[in-house]
């Protein structure tokens, strides 16, 4: 909703999505950068928040993808309707 607030509410797992103009940037200055600097870091990790990370997927098998043969560059458009029609029998 453009310059308003809009409030939505769904249902977990979900994905939100946003416009790259949904805020303008604000750039730090000089000394707000030296202060952070200053600032401890504080380190989490996902057990502190009761997130569950374990993974949900399981891979069964990985495959290599099936060799193809090497295309044809064609030269114009009447050249390749031409292979549709009498190699490829699509048209």
């Amino acid at each position: 909703v453009d310059g308003g607030l809009q409030t939505v509410e769904l249902k977990m797992p979900a994905i939100v999505t946003a416009d790259l103009r949904l805020n303008q940037p604000r750039y730090a200055s000089l000394p707000n950068i030296m202060k952070a600097k200053k600032k401890p870091l504080d380190e989490k990790s996902p057990a502190d928040y009761g997130a569950d990370v374990k993974p949900r997927l399981k891979v069964i098998k990985t495959e290599e993808p099936s060799g193809r043969k090497a295309g044809v560059k064609v030269k114009s458009v009447a050249e390749l309707v031409d292979k549709l029609k009498n190699e490829a029998g699509v048209l």
